[in-house]
C-alpha cells in the first residue's frame, strides 16, 4: 500500500497554537499542509518521533531585519534554529526597495548606522548588481533564490522617501506631489504583496552622516496619508517606531480610518521609569475599548547593547554626538580626547536609551583581559575617574576596539511578567538581522519557553506558544499559518519542553568579508519543519543551503 502522508510527526503533545488545552497525537502532512491531526492512521515517506516533545505551530518573528542579509543567507540564520518558520522585514521602515542604483550605497550607509550593520558585510552581501529596483522586483528577487523559512515584507517608509525625494529626504518633509508619488508605489508594492507598510519617528534612528533617517522628516500627514492605502486592499497591517508625533492619538486615528492594525514598537519595563509601563498599557486599553486595533509590541529579553565606540549606537541620539556620527575613525578618536566633548558626556543626564553607567560592564578590552565583565561604575569608583572618562579612556587606548555592554530596558522581571501576560500585546522586537555586533535576540523564542514558561511559570506552554503563533499570525495577518488546523500550512516547531532554551551569546565571524556578529544556539528543539519539509532536526540543519528551499514568500499574509 502506497504511503498515505508525506510526513508523520507522531506521539508528540500537541499544543496548537490558539491557548486551547495541550493533546496526544499526530500530525499527518500531505503537500505541504497538514491533512490529519490526533490519532493518525496509515504511513509516511518520512516519520519524527515526538514521544516526550511538544508539537506547536512554527513560531513566527514578526520584528526582524533580514532585509538585506537574505540577498546572501537564504538559511536566514539563526532564527530556524529558535523554531521560528515565518519572518516579517521592513520594520521600523528600513529595508532595501525601492532602491535606485545611484542610492543603493546611501540605503547601506542608512542601515550601518541605524541598524548597526556592518557596510563591509553588507556591501559584500548584496553585491554591485542587486537585480531589483522596485519592491515588487524585491519580492520576486527573493522568491527566484529561496529561503528555507516563510518571509514576509513591509514596506519601508525609509527607502520609499529616498526613492522619491533621494538625498533630500533626510533634511524636509515632502511635497504633496512627491506624497501622490509614494502613495502610487505604495499602492504597487501592496499590490505584489506587501504585508503592510512601516514607518519611524523614533529619535534613537540616526542614519547616514548622523542625519535623520528619511521617516523622521515626515510629516504626520504624510504617514497618514501612506497609511490610507493600507484601507484600499483587504489585507496589511502597520507597524511604527515610535516618536514625536507618532503615538497613541496618531495611532487610535489610523487604525480608525483604514480599519487596519497598527502595531507599534515597543512597550519595554522601565522605558520611562519605573512602572511605566502600567501607564502605557492603560492607554492601549482606552483604544482597544473603542474598537480600535493597536498592538504594542514587547519582547521577553532584556535590551541589552554591546557596543564599541567606533558605533556608539546607544548614545547617538544625544545632539552632542552628532560630530561622533559624522567623523570617520580617527575624526571619532579626536572627539574622544576632546575635554569639551568629554565634559558634556560626563554632564549627560543619565537614562532611557542612553542607559546608565552602573548597568553597564566592560564586555572586552583587548589591551586589558583582567577588567572583562566588570562593572564600569565600580571599575570608575576604583580608579577614582568618572565612568564617562573611564569608557572613553579604555576606548581609545584600544583603537576604539574595546567593547561595552549596556542594560537599557527590559531588566525589571516583575514588570516584564505583566507586560507578557497582558492580553492586549503581541510578542516583537527581536531585532533579528539588525544589530548584529552588538546584540543578539533571534533567540528570543526558546528564551520564552524556557526561562519564562519552564523556570519562572509565569507563562504555561498554550499561553507561551499562543504568544509564538496565532497571536502574531492574526495582528499581522499571516493566514494560512499559526496554528495546528487541518488545511493550514505544515510549519512546525517540535521541542522537548524540559530542556528547550538557548545557549548565551557567542561571537562569530560569518559574515561576508568575515564580519563579525553574535549568535545564540538552540538547545532541545528535536525539529523544525517549513511547510512540510524538516529544516532542522536534533539542533542541526537537515537541508542543504545550496539546494531547494521550503520556504515561501508570504504575498498579503499567504503563500498561495
Amino acid at each position: 500500500m502506497s504511503e498515505q502522508y508525506d510526513l508523520l510527526v507522531r506521539g508528540g503533545t500537541l499544543i496548537d497554537g490558539t491557548g486551547a488545552p495541550r493533546s496526544v497525537g499526530d500530525v499527518g502532512v500531505v503537500g505541504g499542509k497538514i491533512a490529519a491531526l490526533g490519532d493518525v492512521k496509515g504511513s509516511a515517506k518520512r516519520e519524527i518521533d515526538a514521544s516526550g516533545c511538544v508539537v506547536a505551530p512554527g513560531f513566527i518573528d514578526i520584528h526582524t531585519h533580514y532585509d538585506a542579509q537574505v540577498m546572501w543567507d537564504r538559511m536566514l540564520t539563526i532564527s530556524p534554529w529558535h523554531g521560528v518558520t515565518s519572518v516579517v522585514v521592513g520594520n521600523c521602515g528600513f529595508g532595501i526597495a525601492p532602491t535606485r542604483e545611484i542610492h543603493r550605497e546611501l540605503i547601506l550607509r542608512t542601515l550601518e548606522n541605524v541598524e548597526g550593520m556592518s557596510f563591509a558585510a553588507l556591501q559584500a552581501g548584496v553585491g554591485d548588481d542587486w537585480g531589483f529596483e522596485s519592491f515588487p522586483e524585491y519580492l520576486n528577487a527573493v522568491e527566484n533564490q529561496g529561503t528555507a523559512i516563510n518571509f514576509a515584507a513591509l514596506l519601508g517608509h525609509t527607502p520609499l522617501r529616498l526613492f522619491v525625494m533621494g538625498e533630500e529626504a533626510t533634511e524636509r518633509e515632502a511635497t504633496d506631489a512627491e506624497v501622490a508619488q509614494m502613495q502610487v508605489l505604495a499602492r504597487e508594492a501592496l499590490a505584489a504583496g506587501a504585508i503592510g507598510f512601516a514607518t519611524s519617528k523614533s529619535p534613537t534612528h540616526v542614519g547616514y552622516a548622523g542625519r535623520p533617517v528619511p521617516s523622521r522628516e515626515a510629516s504626520y500627514e504624510e504617514i497618514l496619508a501612506l497609511a490610507s492605502c493600507l484601507g484600499e486592499f483587504d489585507h496589511g497591517v502597520m507597524q511604527a517606531t515610535v516618536g514625536p508625533g507618532l503615538f497613541f492619538e496618531q495611532f487610535g486615528e489610523i487604525a480608525g480610518l483604514t480599519n487596519t492594525p497598527v502595531s507599534w514598537t515597543a512597550l519595554l519595563a522601565g522605558m520611562a521609569g519605573p512602572g511605566s509601563h502600567r501607564g502605557f498599557l492603560e492607554a492601549s486599553e482606552k483604544l482597544t475599548g473603542q474598537g480600535l486595533e493597536v498592538y504594542p509590541q514587547v519582547t521577553c529579553r532584556p535590551l541589552n547593547f554591546e557596543f564599541q565606540f567606533s558605533a556608539p549606537f546607544p548614545f547617538e541620539s544625544l545632539p552632542f554626538f552628532k560630530q561622533v556620527s559624522q567623523s570617520d575613525h580617527e575624526g571619532k578618536k579626536r572627539i574622544y580626547a576632546d575635554e569639551a566633548f568629554r565634559a558634556e558626556f560626563r554632564n549627560k543626564q543619565p537614562g532611557g536609551i542612553t542607559g546608565n553607567w552602573e548597568d553597564s560592564v566592560v564586555s572586552e578590552c583587548p589591551q586589558d583581559p583582567s577588567i572583562n565583565e566588570r562593572n564600569i561604575a565600580e571599575l570608575a569608583a576604583e580608579r577614582g575617574v568618572d565612568p564617562a572618562d573611564l569608557v572613553l579612556d579604555l576606548a581609545l587606548e584600544s583603537d576604539l576596539k574595546a567593547r561595552f555592554r549596556m542594560a537599557i530596558f527590559n531588566t525589571d522581571e516583575e514588570a516584564v511578567a505583566e507586560l507578557l501576560n497582558h492580553p492586549g500585546v503581541i510578542l516583537g522586537l527581536s531585532d533579528a538581522g539588525a544589530h548584529a555586533s552588538q546584540l543578539c535576540d533571534a533567540c528570543f523564542s526558546t528564551h520564552l519557553l524556557s526561562h519564562w514558561t519552564r523556570e519562572k511559570e509565569v507563562l504555561d506552554l498554550e499561553q507561551a506558544v499562543s504568544l509564538l503563533t496565532s497571536r502574531s499570525a492574526d495582528v499581522f495577518g499571516i493566514r494560512d499559518r499559526g496554528r495546528l488546523e487541518v488545511g493550514l500550512a505544515a510549519d512546525l516547531a517540535v521541542f522537548d519542553p524540559d530542556t528547550v532554551g538557548c545557549s548565551k551569546l557567542r561571537r562569530v565571524n560569518d559574515l561576508p568579508g568575515g564580519g563579525d556578529r553574535l549568535i545564540a544556539d538552540a538547545v532541545g528543539m528535536r525539529a523544525v519543519v517549513v511547510n512540510g519539509e524538516t529544516v532542522r532536526f536534533d539542533d542541526a540543519d537537515a537541508i542543504d543551503p545550496e539546494g531547494e528551499m521550503p520556504g515561501r514568500v508570504l504575498r498579503k499574509g499567504r503563500a498561495d
